[in-house]
């Protein structure tokens, strides 16, 4: 029980320290260094624009997604329940944190079950790659997707944060053909996921190579782990390390063009820092297929369903305008048409 316990407390630190402190990484998104081409006369009515595109068989509102967060403690409960409501009411597609804690206890799986409040959204289950070289098995991630009914699973890569961890698990050898072996095997489509740090093109294509069919390339810009880590220091050395990483990683927008460079086929969800939006306009404009956000909606969640919905409505809102002050009538058209450019250095 020893490890079941650590890995819940872990988790509640987690999100504590997400609601409490300043986890910023020192590195801004890139998305600063592109502008929308606004377009005076663009012959749309605002409210035909369309927002809506298809993920998995199923239609989402929105391309927006509630990046995962927690889960498996009793503080994550009540959290992924007013974000699953947000979801299904906001027609916007979810990840739930890692499930490890619910495969080592059971009885934690009730703080991911959240098919009685989000029938119809799409939502992604979650593992940490590194945990098939922990004795982890294909059918522990089939049993990661049963225990949610998901549409996809996360295989998150997360290298430094698991080495400035205290107890973290580092040993990432051989993993590229476990995700392959995983990818073979499972019904459901997988995600490889960073956390904060960014997926280059070299990355990408091995993991398009190894059946991957979707890449969150999660860049450096938003919450870091590294610094998250830093307030869970056992010693002033660990403390050190992990805070020498505030400014690591590869900006959401360079990684971004770098994946889509890489790997046409692969579908790329945008996250990272994004703030609003205008963020996600330009990210679908560099070729993402879904914007998703953690941190501003860990802290509506925080204070209700509500507030979630309230930030979700406004990201839609704002996300309608830009396509509009483009001239884009559909997600398809951000996508296509040349309406990004560089910013003048």
């Amino acid at each position: 029980m020893t490890k079941v316990a650590g890995t819940a407390a872990r988790k509640a630190d987690h999100i504590r320290i997400n609601l409490e402190e300043d986890v910023r990484s020192a590195l801004s998104t890139g998305l600063e260094r592109f502008r929308l081409v606004h377009c005076a006369l663009p012959e749309l009515d605002l409210r035909q624009v369309d927002l809506g595109v298809d993920w998995f068989g199923k239609r989402l509102r929105a391309p927006l997604l509630i990046s995962s967060m927690t889960g498996g403690t009793g503080a994550a409960g009540p959290i992924n329940r007013n974000l699953a409501i947000a979801a299904q009411a906001a027609g916007i597609a979810m990840g739930v944190g890692s499930q490890r804690a619910a495969l080592e206890d059971p009885a934690l799986s009730t703080t991911f079950q959240l098919r009685d409040v989000a029938p119809d959204v799409v939502l992604f289950a979650n593992l940490g790659a590194v945990q098939l070289n922990y004795g982890y098995s294909i059918d522990d991630c089939r049993r990661a997707v049963d225990m949610i009914a998901a549409d996809a699973l996360i295989l998150h890569l997360n290298t430094i944060q698991e080495a400035v961890q205290p107890e973290g698990d580092f040993d990432f050898s051989g993993l590229l053909a476990k995700i392959e072996q995983v990818a073979r095997a499972l019904s459901v489509p997988i995600i490889a996921k960073e956390v904060g740090w960014g997926i280059s093109a070299a990355t990408a294509r091995q993991l398009a190579d190894a059946g991957v069919t979707v890449i969150d390339v999660a860049g450096a810009g938003g919450t870091s782990w590294s610094q998250v880590e830093m307030h869970r220091a056992e010693t002033p050395r660990q403390r050190a390390v992990a805070a020498a990483f505030v400014g690591w990683g590869i900006p959401t927008a360079e990684s971004i063009q770098q994946v889509r460079a890489a790997a046409p086929d692969v579908r790329v969800i945008a996250s990272g820092g994004l703030k609003d939006g205008v963020d996600a306009a330009k990210c679908l404009a560099l070729g993402a297929s879904l914007c998703g956000l953690a941190g501003p909606l860990l802290r509506a969640a925080d204070q209700g369903p509500e507030a979630v919905v309230d930030r979700i409505g406004e990201l839609t809102d704002t996300l309608r305008v830009a396509m509009f002050a483009t001239g884009c009538a559909s997600i398809a058209d951000m996508r296509t048409r040349p309406v990004i450019e560089p910013v003048p250095a």
